[in-house]
């Protein structure tokens, strides 16, 4: 018995190096528990929670793990969070920027590699809360929006073709105000099918014709609203109209009465808003090639341009490319005819027509364009089978309105400065970076 009793101390001891081995490995790669979930609350789940557009859910370790190794790969390419905008070409000041950091995707390709262990359920945080679907998300940070536009009803059928609704309505705004933010909600019902809604104000001119006097806003798939960035006004006219242009896509739901709805958020007292000092800005349709009268041949492949200047200096708020199906990369360049410099400010080189993303950007790091500078819009093509969002590659594709033609155009919020608040602009930015050279 002793000699057995020896020998078991004998196998224990020989254990411990292996445990202690064991236990230093568990440290050494993620578990969901301590790191990825929170990762995935932050990132994924405003998606991919029950009755939102995610096609599966990740609200929990058991939702999470078959879906393990798909996740390492589409963050790794960074397919997702869908947020396309390049990581090393031009501006990556952004606000509201999906993208995950480096750090964020090592930690997920590790921890798949590893095995996606759940770790220790202590370390788990508290369930998120989200917005429910078919509410304002703005709200959580501005609260209820303080004008409300709606649409008139429309009958969505359940198939069919492309579908447009283009009513005018009154606002219903008695005293014109600067825009704080303004965000586009289309019902939950038809979310699925609701391609895309713009809206622009209508004033009347002196023969008492309405015409439209600026963008009101802009809706597409997987756009969050739009905020107007310091000492900026997007007027709101009083005593006007909105007109609607809501392009449908029927995805099997019929939605009878539908309506598409307009919130605005005005700035209060606590903003220290002075709209007296405030520079105009609108937001702006620029067409590539001129809007683009072409057609990709089947299995070709296409490049558009286009070419945008003012005669005063304006500043460059947010920058959101528009393609559809074929659609595969956009860039924003500016020209310098006195210098005969070019820079490239933003480039989205994955483009995915199922996201559209307003690109705003920072304040103090927006692009600031002199007078007669150039704003270069650029946009490629692919109707090949190398497309894997080309639905047939042996059609001819031209451009047009429906989902299966074509488009080649950016929304670009504007604001426009005078001399002044150019130079101003500029000296401030060269101070900021003065001071944060001085701090390394």
């Amino acid at each position: 018995m002793k000699k057995t009793h020896l020998l078991g101390l004998f196998s224990a001891a020989a254990l411990l190096p292996a445990l202690a081995g064991a236990a230093e490995q568990a440290v050494d790669h993620p578990t969901y528990a301590n790191e990825v979930s929170r990762i995935i609350q932050d990132n994924c789940q405003i998606c991919h929670q029950p009755g939102q557009i995610g096609p599966m859910s990740f609200t929990s370790y058991e939702e999470v793990r078959p879906w393990a190794p798909l996740i390492r790969m589409k963050v790794a390419e960074r397919e997702m969070p869908p947020y396309q905008y390049d990581a090393d070409i031009g501006i990556q000041e952004l606000k509201n920027d999906w993208r995950l950091s480096q750090d964020e995707i090592d930690t997920i390709v590790a921890w798949v590699d590893a095995g996606s262990p759940l770790g220790n359920p202590e370390d788990l945080p508290p369930p998120k809360e989200f917005p429910p679907v078919g509410e304002w998300r703005l709200a959580a940070e501005l609260g209820p929006p303080d004008h409300v536009i709606k649409s008139t009803a429309w009958d969505v059928p359940a198939a069919g073709q492309d579908l447009w609704w283009e009513p005018e309505v009154d606002s219903g705004i008695t005293e014109s105000r600067c825009i704080k933010a303004v965000e586009t909600l289309p019902s939950k019902e038809a979310i699925g099918s609701t391609h895309h809604a713009n809206s622009h104000f209508m004033v009347q001119d002196e023969n008492g014709e309405w015409i439209q006097s600026g963008r009101l806003s802009e809706f597409a798939v997987g756009k969050l609203g739009e905020k107007v960035p310091e000492g900026a006004c997007r007027t709101a006219p009083a005593n006007s109209k909105v007109g609607w242009s809501i392009h449908y896509f029927p995805n099997g739901t019929a939605v009878p009465n539908d309506q598409v709805t307009v919130g605005i958020w005005y700035h209060d007292e606590e903003d220290n808003f002075n709209e007296e000092t405030a520079y105009e800005q609108d937001l702006r349709l620029y067409f590539i090639d001129g809007g683009g009268d072409y057609l990709i041949p089947p299995n070709g492949k296409l490049m558009t341009q286009g070419f945008h200047s003012f005669d005063h200096p304006v500043r460059i708020d947010s920058w959101q490319p528009h393609m559809h199906l074929r659609g595969v990369a956009m860039t924003m360049e500016v020209f310098y005819p006195e210098t005969g410099r070019r820079e490239v400010i933003s480039q989205a080189s994955n483009w995915n027509a199922g996201w559209n993303h307003s690109h705003t950007y920072e304040e103090g790091y927006q692009p600031l364009l002199p007078a007669g500078a150039v704003i270069i819009l650029t946009a490629w093509h692919d109707n090949t089978a190398d497309n894997p969002r080309n639905p047939d590659p042996d059609q001819w594709v031209g451009a047009g309105q429906r989902t299966t033609d074509e488009m080649s155009h950016a929304w670009i919020a504007i604001t426009h400065l005078d001399e002044k608040g150019y130079e101003e602009q500029l000296t401030q930015r060269a101070e900021r970076d003065q001071r944060n050279m001085a701090s390394r």
